[in-house]
């Protein structure tokens, strides 16, 4: 014999005394439903299993309805758009206005900066036109030629009255710590010959020469002649004529830019000196 499990006992136990009870209630009805015509009784399941089922039903959607909500809200996404909750936004505006006003400090700071380089520039500005030693150079005015030397540029010239050939007055010029004079421009040129006496013939020599090789002519410092203020058909080395030398004679004509010839280097002449000078230079320099 097969042995029910008591909880089973007990259900049949209550089914059969809801059929009992069930049984007892058509009873009663039955007086008052006798002039009624009752349809056939339909078989199958009672009433009261069906309800069970459904009560059991209804029980189990209860109890597993809170868990499915509260799955739900934790698996939900934030949208993008999602306001965010008030604690956060109040943060989010205290660091805003914090940083607003850093800017705005720095920016101050930036402005009192510059303000200070500004006057530290102009400080130094200042200094440097104080304190610089002052540069001196050369001028004509500041340059002092010796008696009867006369200043051009940064040179002084003398104009010598004593005559000796070419090599002899360029040792002349040497012992005066000058040489016989080098031109380089028409204005020199011009200075010069302006400082010649007029005369029939009045020839004065200066520092230049082809001796090394004919036709190829060099200043006494060895640098060579570029261009020059000779005579028209000078220099024609007529009688092995080495040495350069100007002339001024009592022709108005004449001019200085046309006045340079070639002579013979052992010819007496009158010559002309050139002396570099430094500002401030004085020397008594005999003559």
């Amino acid at each position: 014999m097969t042995t029910s499990p008591p909880g089973s006992a007990a259900l049949d136990g209550m089914y059969s005394h809801l059929i009992e009870a069930d049984d007892e209630q058509h009873r009663r009805t039955d007086v008052e439903v006798s002039q009624v015509r009752l349809p056939p009784r339909v078989s199958g399941p009672r009433p009261y299993r069906l309800a069970t089922i459904c009560l059991a039903t209804l029980c189990t959607i209860m109890l597993f309805f809170p868990i499915a909500v509260a799955a739900q809200g934790k698996s939900k996404p934030q949208g993008a758009g999602e306001v965010a909750p008030e604690p956060q936004k109040k943060t989010q505006d205290v660091n805003v206005t914090a940083l607003t006003a850093n800017i705005s400090a720095l920016l101050q700071e930036k402005k009192q900066l510059q303000v200070q380089v500004d006057e530290l520039l102009v400080q130094l500005a200042t200094l440097m036109a104080t304190e610089a030693p002052e540069v001196i150079k050369p001028t004509e005015a500041a340059i002092v030629c010796p008696v009867e030397w006369h200043l051009f540029n940064s040179s002084c010239y003398l104009i010598s009255r004593l005559s000796r050939n070419w090599h002899e007055s360029q040792s002349y010029c040497e012992n005066q710590g000058a040489h016989l004079a080098i031109i380089h421009s028409a204005e020199e040129q011009t200075f010069l010959w302006d400082l010649l006496p007029r005369g029939h013939w009045n020839a004065f020599w200066f520092g230049i020469t082809d001796e090394q090789t004919e036709d190829q002519w060099k200043w006494v410092d060895g640098s060579p002649l570029v261009g020059g203020f000779w005579e028209v058909g000078e220099p024609n080395n007529h009688i092995d004529e080495d040495c350069g030398y100007m002339i001024k004679t009592e022709v108005l004509e004449r001019v200085a830019v046309t006045s340079w010839y070639d002579a013979p280097c052992h010819m007496a002449l009158e010559f002309i000196c050139e002396k570099e000078m430094g500002a401030g230079v004085s020397t008594a320099i005999p003559h």
